[in-house]
């Protein structure tokens, strides 16, 4: 009849939530209980024995009215007491009127629901905790404000109680480590199911209104059946006497057919009639007023506005439908409870409970098992999917590099100008916020600067002001618009960039990059297969060093490439290059001296290659080269030459020239012959000669005192040759063969390669 009505059944149940429920629907409920007990009164008055005496009615004839007056005396009916008792029945059920009594449904599934939920929100010990940590508030002062502010538990019960305030929650406090102590592992997963239980049910209950509904065609329902009680009791309430007539066709059993009733109670039977329909026109009254309460108000919406203005939690979502009506039926009890459950509505607010689990469990001394040295030296600590960032993280005063991966909801507070040494920050595929002094600190101290993302506008606009960053790199798809155009915003703060990083997929270079060419040293694109077609802008980037075009689609070496006069190591891995005849244009490159044309198509080596004298380190794997030109060799500083996984069958004996060679590799090929002058190239540490056709091995080899790695799996070997012995550098560990065909070799040359 009226809002939480449902609750009346499950309020039985538990007393402690009687509570909850609007003025008018306890005063109905009384009304209900004193209407009840009228009925069962009525009742109890209506079934009494002797409740109506009845005699027959004889009907005198003309001739005895006519005969003279005798003396009066009493007149026999001739009935028994069977009979007697047959007639009072039968004028009873003829002479009395009904009665209607009020009957109330049974409870709702999600109105209990939410009432199990709305108790374990304040019963629960742990909220009671927890809430009070984030709020700033001394656990240890709790009981003492227990009854003056806040929700007030009762742990023997569980009642809620009225309270007259609600303490304010600032958005931007960070827990304190203290506060985490007095929390144990249970009652974090207690609190972490109940914001679950709340999400879930919020889902749930806001996907319709039925429940809206239900009550006002209940209401609707109820004022029409107190209109029908009203009109239908009033008509036979006057017809209430002590004398009635009866008029029962009984003649043939008993010989009468009219009797004269006394009814012995219709007179306080009367009195309670009255009553009765007062308390109806009440109850109506309420009912009336109960329509006009869900018609005149917007039940189906619910703003937490003044909510979210006086706890300072401004993330608390309004809600609608059956939700909202549920807690518009709350306010009518008292609203601080919709105050109270708006907070599991917080994402803020969870997420201040999820630091005080982290931080407990992630504590300064189990964090700093966890630091390494990293491959630029520096100390670091990195953590992967936690659900947040521990703020016991800025304790740790040694830390100078900082990795977190797929962490969500990352706040970088102000503690972290603690870490005095921190200088490099990864972040792959994290959300981030930063407090403002965290900012500054990170514009001032951040060196290294690595993020990878699934879409650009994921990119935090802080790092376009880290004034002092040397390097920069980023990771990350563009929409197809966006590789099109300027993708990133200016660099030109970041006067110390000399390192910048894209892996994307851009189609140009972007302007943004140019922006830093003045101080740019190391350029890397790694394209992701995308064709990258607008090279122009790298020839104003005349101070690289290092550049490298890793998957871009490019057909042919770019032009813009040469004007690159300090360049030394350019890199153009996973490309589609089938022709490097440009390859003369390098020789203006005075300084370049490692070149990497490896995981292409080119199948063979121009001449022109002797041209590039300066060359120290060669790349030519995962190609498809037959041939190798003798002039290669003429590049007689080369250190590093990296022939594997291409179809050559025959190595020059031209190799002898290079005399600075330390390492050769030619794994993967066809080669079926090993010319003696290759070892001429005293200097070699590391000779790869794997998964070919060769079947021996020269004694030559001898005269590579330095080796310390020879690959030989994977050929027609039958015998390795016992001159291994002198190449004393050569341990087990580096010599890559067939355990059989290293067991050739005599006892003690494969001791001395044993021994440590």
């Amino acid at each position: 009849m009226i809002p939480m009505m449902e609750f009346r059944q499950f309020s039985e149940q538990q007393p402690a939530f009687r509570v909850l429920k609007p003025w008018w629907d306890v005063f109905t409920d009384y009304l209900s209980v004193i209407m009840l007990m009228i009925g069962v009164f009525g009742c109890t008055l209506q079934v009494m024995q002797d409740k109506i005496i009845c005699l027959p009615q004889r009907i005198s004839s003309p001739s005895e009215n006519a005969t003279a007056p005798k003396e009066m005396k009493g007149l026999k009916t001739n009935l028994d007491i069977q009979q007697y008792s047959f007639i009072n029945q039968m004028c009873y059920e003829k002479a009395l009127h009904c009665n209607f009594w009020f009957k109330f449904p049974g409870s709702s599934s999600k109105i209990e629901h939410f009432v199990a939920m709305l108790g374990k929100c304040f019963d629960s010990p742990w909220t009671t905790r927890a809430l009070s940590e984030v709020s700033g508030e001394n656990p240890e002062d709790k009981e003492k404000k227990k009854s003056s502010s806040d929700i007030a538990l009762s742990p023997g019960e569980g009642i809620l109680e009225r309270t007259p305030s609600l303490r304010s929650i600032p958005e931007k406090i960070v827990a304190d480590k203290s506060s985490a102590s007095v929390l144990d592992k249970k009652e974090g997963e207690q609190a972490k199911a109940l914001f679950e239980k709340v999400k879930k049910f919020r889902l749930h209950v806001e996907e319709g209104d039925i429940l809206y509904l239900m009550y006002v065609r209940q209401t609707v329902f109820k004022v029409f059946k107190f209109l029908l009680i009203i009109a239908y009791n009033s008509s036979l309430v006057n017809k209430v006497r002590n004398r009635v007539h009866c008029e029962v066709q009984i003649q043939d059993m008993t010989g009468y057919k009219e009797f004269q009733c006394n009814h012995t109670m219709a007179h306080l039977f009367a009195k309670l009639s009255y009553c009765y329909l007062c308390l109806v026109a009440v109850y109506g009254l309420t009912c009336l007023y109960t329509l006009y309460w869900l018609f005149y108000r917007s039940l189906k919406e619910y703003s937490f506005e003044y909510v979210r203005q006086e706890t300072g939690i401004n993330d608390i979502p309004d809600v609608k439908n059956d939700f909202a009506f549920m807690l518009h039926m709350i306010d009518q009890y008292d609203p601080l409870y919709s105050k109270r459950f708006a907070v599991f509505l917080s994402e803020v607010s969870e997420n201040k409970l999820k630091q005080l689990n982290l931080n407990h469990e992630w504590t300064a001394e189990k964090l700093r098992q966890r630091i390494q040295t990293n491959t630029n030296n520096r100390l670091e600590l990195q953590l992967f999917m936690l659900p947040g960032l521990p703020d016991t993280v800025f304790e740790l005063t040694e830390l100078q590099s900082l990795k977190l991966e797929i962490i969500n909801n990352v706040t970088i507070p102000a503690s972290v100008s603690q870490l005095e040494d921190l200088q490099e920050l990864s972040l792959y595929q994290c959300s981030l916020k930063l407090h403002t002094t965290a900012t500054s600190f990170l514009k001032e101290n951040l060196k290294v600067f690595r993020v990878k993302f699934d879409d650009n506008r994921e990119l935090p606009n802080w790092i376009y002001g880290l004034r002092n960053l040397e390097e920069l790199h980023l990771t990350g798809s563009f929409s197809t618009d966006a590789s099109k155009n300027i993708v990133l915003e200016s660099l030109r703060e970041m006067k110390c960039l000399k390192t910048l990083s894209l892996k994307s997929n851009l189609t140009k270079i972007p302007q943004s990059v140019v922006d830093v060419s003045s101080h740019l040293q190391r350029l890397y694109l790694h394209n992701d297969g995308t064709k990258l077609v607008m090279l122009n802008n790298l020839k104003k980037m005349t101070n690289l060093i290092e550049l490298e075009l890793v998957r871009c689609d490019l057909e042919r070496i770019p032009h813009a490439i040469f004007s690159l006069t300090n360049l030394q190591e350019l890199d153009l891995k996973e490309n589609n290059i089938r022709s490097i005849e440009e390859i003369i244009s390098f020789q203006h490159l005075r300084k370049l001296n490692c070149l990497k044309l490896w995981y292409n198509g080119i199948m063979y080596i121009p001449e022109h290659i002797k041209k590039l004298g300066s060359l120290e380190r060669l790349y030519f794997s995962h190609n498809k080269i037959e041939i190798l030109p003798s002039h290669l060799f003429l590049c007689n500083k080369l250190r590093y030459l990296d022939l594997s996984n291409n179809d050559i069958r025959f190595i020059p004996p031209e190799i002898g020239v290079l005399q600075s060679l330390q390492y050769f590799s030619v794994n993967c090929n066809k080669i079926e012959n090993l010319p003696d002058e290759l070892f001429f190239c005293k200097k070699l540490k590391t000779l790869k000669l794997g998964k070919n056709s060769l079947s021996t091995l020269s004694p030559k080899i001898s005269y590579l005192v330095l080796l310390t790695h020879l690959e030989l799996k994977g050929n027609h070997f039958e015998v390795l040759p016992q001159e291994l012995r002198y190449c004393r550098a050569l341990k087990r560990s580096g010599l890559i063969v067939e355990e059989v065909l290293f067991e050739t070799l005599p006892s003690d040359v494969r001791d001395q390669m044993k021994a440590e």
